[in-house]
């Protein structure tokens, strides 16, 4: 990888990706943040992987069957090789999972495996999983990073996988480089490798993009940088619809927002479609629910909000807030919507503002940094909120999200939204391990959902790579994961 003579600090073979953030760890049990897991992708195979369609599918297993309600069972795919040369047998498998049960691992994934009693490897091709009690949405736990037996903590700073690419380098903050792996039992990637680039500035991402000296950004450029880019003809993009979901949450616990009629007033209020054509430049839909309509659980036929000022004032007026002085100057009441300090997330909440002053609101925004603003939300100093779901695939997500059992700080229910029937709705969908009545379940789940609005939702991101107009090979998936770019490379 010796530098070139043509401006570029990399031979043409190699691919340079632009990211906003370094990885943090390259162990795929314990790296959780989005730049490891992007990496883990290129590094590693899942168990299981999930499809365009929002469905988990074999990827290391061959098979996965469900013989029993707590039992599964995966057969493991024969030829496959990690980077130092050892074949990959169920034994791995059982080792990548078993650690995520052992009490003395630690790791932040470990939640997500309170439920799976046992794992063992029946022999070298075939692995067991056993559950303390049925759980529909426990194959979706299987889309993991497989390790070699016998891992230990050196894997986080050198790690060694069976996917496309091998580690060759990482700098702190500044680049990892990885080379193809041309034994790689899908087929050797087209390039020769990549050098994953850390410009945390999003200006200076454009710019890397704009003077060739980074070849692609997957998603870590705002809509209006795209724009400018796309103005200039210096650069193509791909686009695909995305599954990460952008809302406004509502602390139920609050006097004024516990009532439903003043949720639902403020879900009309905005104008959401402007918000989608003018601030992410077309580059998202308007959204209704947490489930993303690419997903199989997605209801179509659930209420959805349409921007309706009068029907805002209408249901202010049954809550009991008359607009005091009718189109005069002084407002119903007054609420706080905190957001963070990224630009685009404050021009989006001086949007709301503005329309919930048309229906008499008077809305306070206060922006403060990330860690910040998810300590208030999780400690219920908050009223209104504006924050990012990021790749919503499993419609478990309607139970962590919604249920009662899982109020903040235990789990992600931050506004206190507690309905009984969605509970047991939600309890039923949990058990069952048969999609059609799980599809049912969900589907009622989001029409309750959809009019109690204990959030009302803004956009759908679109998925865009922006790259050079050199490259070929570009694809995206609904979740824009980076295993695509073993098939990108450049015109001669």
């Amino acid at each position: 990888m010796a530098a070139c003579s043509q401006g570029r600090a990399y031979p043409p073979g190699i691919i340079v990706v632009a990211v906003a953030n370094a990885p943090s760890n390259f162990d795929p049990r314990i790296g959780s943040d989005e730049a490891s897991q992007k990496i883990h992708q290129l590094l590693y195979n899942h168990l299981v992987r999930i499809d365009d369609n929002l469905q988990v599918v074999p990827e290391l297993a061959e098979t996965l069957t469900n013989p029993e309600p707590t039992r599964y069972v995966a057969t493991i795919r024969r030829g496959v090789r990690f980077h130092d040369g050892r074949a990959l047998t169920a034994r791995d498998v059982a080792f990548t999972f078993g650690s995520l049960i052992d009490p003395a691992f630690a790791s932040p994934r470990k939640g997500a495996y309170r439920l799976l009693a046992s794992v063992r490897a029946v022999d070298d091709d075939t692995v067991e999983f056993i559950l303390k009690e049925p759980f529909g949405s426990f194959p979706i736990n299987l889309v993991m990073g497989i390790v070699p037996e016998g891992s230990t903590e050196s894997l986080a700073q050198q790690p060694v996988g069976t996917g496309p690419y091998k580690f060759v380098s990482y700098a702190p903050d500044d680049r990892t480089v990885l080379e193809s792996n041309t034994d790689y039992w899908q087929g050797a990637p087209v390039n020769d490798g990549l050098v994953l680039k850390v410009v945390p500035d999003e200006t200076m991402r454009g710019l890397e993009i704009r003077k060739g000296s980074a070849d692609l950004v997957v998603n870590d450029l705002a809509p209006d940088v795209i724009h400018t880019l796309l103005r200039e003809g210096k650069v193509r993009i791909e686009t695909r619809p995305g599954v990460d979901y952008a809302y406004l949450g509502f602390n139920l616990r609050d006097p004024l927002l516990a009532d439903a009629r003043v949720r639902q007033a403020i879900g009309f209020a905005i104008n959401r479609e402007a918000i989608v054509e003018y601030l992410r430049r077309g580059m998202a839909t308007v959204a209704s629910g947490i489930i993303p309509p690419l997903s199989w659980a997605f209801a179509d036929d659930t209420f959805k909000f349409t921007y309706d000022p009068a029907r805002a004032r209408q249901l202010l007026d049954e809550a009991g807030y008359p607009d005091p002085d009718g189109d005069g100057p002084q407002a119903r009441f007054r609420l706080t919507l905190k957001t963070s300090t990224s630009e685009v997330y404050r021009v989006q909440a001086a949007v709301i503002q503005r329309d919930l002053a048309d229906a008499g609101i008077d809305l306070e925004l206060r922006s403060m940094e990330l860690a910040t603003l998810f300590g208030d939300i999780i400690s219920g100093n908050v009223q209104l909120y504006t924050l990012q779901w990021v790749g919503v695939t499993d419609p478990d997500m309607l139970r962590r999200v919604f249920h009662s059992r899982e109020v903040s700080p235990a789990g992600v229910n931050r506004g206190h939204y507690i309905s009984p029937k969605v509970d047991a709705l939600l309890d039923r969908a949990t058990q069952s391990t048969d999609d059609v009545e799980r599809k049912g379940l969900f589907n009622e789940v989001q029409q309750i959902v959809a009019r109690d609005a204990p959030y009302v939702g803004l956009w759908y991101k679109t998925n865009v790579v922006v790259f050079q107009p050199s490259l070929e090979g570009v694809t995206l998936s609904p979740t824009a994961d980076y295993t695509f770019l073993r098939h990108v490379h450049r015109n001669p």
